[in-house]
């Protein structure tokens, strides 16, 4: 997919650059319920404050993040890790839903991107932005365009605004030629906005 997916989007000279400056796909690979707990993690936090809460969890779990550790772990322990009182519940109400939904990736291949959207969503505590880091890295959609992210608008915007607010109307046009490979071209943006 990789190979097609650059060949549409070194069409877009800006997009060019970006894949020559980066390599978006060294990541270790999470499963499943390991992926959502880090976007519950994230959320609302700056990548440098996520990362390190995310390292003291994972830490904290001995890098076996379960269903069944998440519902056993102390509440003071997971609040001492970085967590707040509220991820610490979205973190559990995940670990219920896991425990009685298959989430996996073969349980969810014959599913759109929205019934995917819906099932997560009914879990108190994950949105729509969660939900599309869900279709974005654990699925691997190849043509998810996460609006809702604010790296992602930022680096729209320095990149084809320069620097200057766009609505998202204008983002998602600057997006249509990478169609339909849109989730490659966001990592190539969070890349970059990570980068600078």
């Amino acid at each position: 997919m990789l190979d097609d997916a650059h060949s549409v989007l070194r069409e877009d000279a800006v997009m060019a650059e970006l894949i020559d400056r980066h390599d978006p796909y060294v990541e270790r690979d999470w499963d499943e319920f390991e992926r959502l707990c880090i976007s519950i993690i994230n959320q609302q936090l700056s990548t440098a404050s996520a990362m390190a809460v995310r390292e003291r969890v994972f830490e904290l779990f001995r890098d076996e993040v379960t269903p069944e550790a998440v519902l056993e772990a102390e509440d003071e322990a997971l609040l001492a890790a970085g967590l707040s009182r509220s991820k610490v519940e979205y973190m559990r109400n995940a670990a219920r839903s896991f425990r009685k939904n298959d989430f996996t990736r073969d349980g969810l291949a014959d599913h759109s991107n929205e019934e995917v959207t819906d099932a997560l969503t009914d879990i108190k505590g994950i949105g729509p932005w969660t939900a599309r880091m869900f279709l974005l890295f654990v699925l691997e959609r190849p043509d998810v365009l996460p609006l809702g992210d604010l790296a992602i608008r930022r680096a729209i915007e320095a990149l084809y605004g320069d620097g200057e607010e766009m609505t998202r109307a204008e983002m998602r046009e600057v997006a249509e030629p990478w169609r339909p490979y849109r989730s490659v071209a966001t990592r190539y943006l969070w890349a970059e906005y990570e980068s600078e």
